[in-house]
C-alpha cells in the first residue's frame, strides 16, 4: 500500500468514527463500507457498520456485519454478540438469537418460537431521538418488553405495546422498591389493541381516586393517574444524572381534586361504563371530559447520538423535557 493510500484510509477512518460520534449514521455506514472494501477482514469495521445499522433499525445489515465481526474476532466480544442478538430478535430469527444469548451467558426460555420469559421490570425511554418519555415495562426477553404504563398519546405508543430496546442501560429509576435500569427503545415491534383515552375527572379525595384506579370493567386495561405519575425531567435527570436546577417548583401537600388520567381501553364505551359506575358510587365525583388522540410514532431523527448517556459523554443538554414516571 502506498503512503498516499495509507493517508487516505487514515482520513476515512477518522471521518467514519467522527460521523458516528455526531450521529450521522448513514454517512458513517458509507465510510465503514469503503474501509471494508480495502480491509474486509477487520472485525472492528464490521462491528462499527453493524452498530450504525442497529441505530438505523436496519436489522438484516446489522445482523450480517455483527456475525461477520464475531467470525473474524480472535476473542469473544460481548458487544458483537449482544448487537447480533438484538438484530436476530428484531428479525424473529429465534434459533439464532438463542445461540447468541447462550454465548453471552444469558439464560432464555428454551424452544423454537419467540422467547416469552420473565426478565424483570425495567424502564424504557420511548422514541429517545424525540421527546424521550420513560415508562415502566415487563421484560419478556433480554431486549423485548411489554409496556406497563399508559404512555402519553404524543408518544405514539400504547399500554401493552411490545417494544425492542437496546442492551445497554442509560440510567436508573426507582420502581417503588428498588432502582431498575433504563433502556433506550429501538423499535415498537407489536402495537397493543388498547387505545389511550385522556380523561379529566374531579375526585373529592384520595380514596375516591383510588376507587377509580382499582375499578375494573370489560375492555379496560389499565387506569393511571397522570397528575401524580408524570414528572418532567431535563435530559440530564432523565439519563440518571440528577443535579440542581436554578429554579425548583414548590411542592404542595394539599389534595388536588382535578385529576388527569390515562385510561387504556378497547373502546370508548368501556371507558364511559367505568366512569359512570365510579361517579354513581360516591358524592362529589364527576367526569369533566373524555378525549382520544391517536398520534403516530414520531419520525426517526438522525443527526445526534441519542444513544450516548452522560456517563459516556458530557453533553450538558438541559433543553429537552422528558415526561417520566
Amino acid at each position: 500500500m502506498t503512503e498516499t493510500s495509507q493517508e487516505t484510509l487514515a482520513t476515512l477512518h477518522a471521518q467514519a468514527y467522527d460521523a458516528m460520534h455526531r450521529g450521522e449514521l448513514r454517512e458513517a455506514s458509507l465510510a465503514f463500507e469503503r474501509l471494508l472494501s480495502q480491509h474486509p477482514d477487520r472485525p472492528y469495521y464490521h462491528y462499527m457498520r453493524g452498530l450504525a445499522h442497529k441505530y438505523l433499525m436496519d436489522w438484516p445489515v446489522s445482523l450480517h456485519h455483527n456475525l461477520r465481526a464475531i467470525e473474524l474476532s480472535d476473542e469473544m466480544d460481548e458487544a458483537e454478540h449482544w448487537n447480533a442478538a438484538i438484530a436476530a430478535t428484531a428479525l424473529g430469527e429465534w434459533a439464532q438469537a438463542r445461540r447468541l444469548w447462550a454465548a453471552c451467558g444469558v439464560h432464555v426460555q428454551e424452544g423454537e418460537g419467540p422467547i416469552e420469559g420473565n426478565h424483570g421490570v425495567a424502564v424504557v425511554r420511548q422514541n429517545p431521538w424525540h421527546a424521550g418519555e420513560t415508562v415502566f415495562m415487563q421484560r419478556i426477553d433480554p431486549v423485548r418488553a411489554r409496556l406497563l404504563n399508559v404512555p402519553l398519546p404524543e408518544s405514539g405508543h400504547r399500554f401493552g405495546d411490545i417494544v425492542l430496546h437496546d442492551g445497554a442501560s442509560t440510567g436508573r429509576r426507582f420502581d417503588g422498591e428498588r432502582d431498575v435500569p433504563v433502556f433506550n427503545e429501538l423499535e415498537r415491534l407489536v402495537a397493543s389493541d388498547f387505545q389511550t383515552f385522556v380523561v379529566f375527572v374531579s375526585s373529592p379525595g384520595p380514596d375516591d381516586l383510588q376507587a377509580l384506579l382499582e375499578a375494573t370493567a370489560p375492555g379496560i386495561g389499565y387506569t393511571e393517574d397522570w397528575t401524580r405519575s408524570i414528572h418532567h425531567y431535563c435530559m440530564r435527570c432523565s439519563y440518571g444524572a440528577p443535579h440542581l436546577h436554578s429554579e425548583q417548583d414548590d411542592t404542595c401537600d394539599d389534595w388536588q381534586t382535578e385529576r388527569n388520567l390515562g385510561i387504556a381501553a378497547q373502546s370508548r364505551h368501556s371507558v364511559e361504563a367505568l366512569l359512570q359506575a365510579w361517579v354513581s358510587r360516591g358524592p362529589g365525583r364527576s367526569v369533566d371530559a373524555i378525549e382520544t388522540c391517536e398520534c403516530p410514532v414520531p419520525e426517526y431523527q438522525e443527526g445526534w447520538n441519542w444513544w450516548v448517556g452522560p456517563e459516556d459523554e458530557d453533553e450538558g443538554d438541559e433543553a429537552t423535557d422528558t415526561p417520566a414516571r
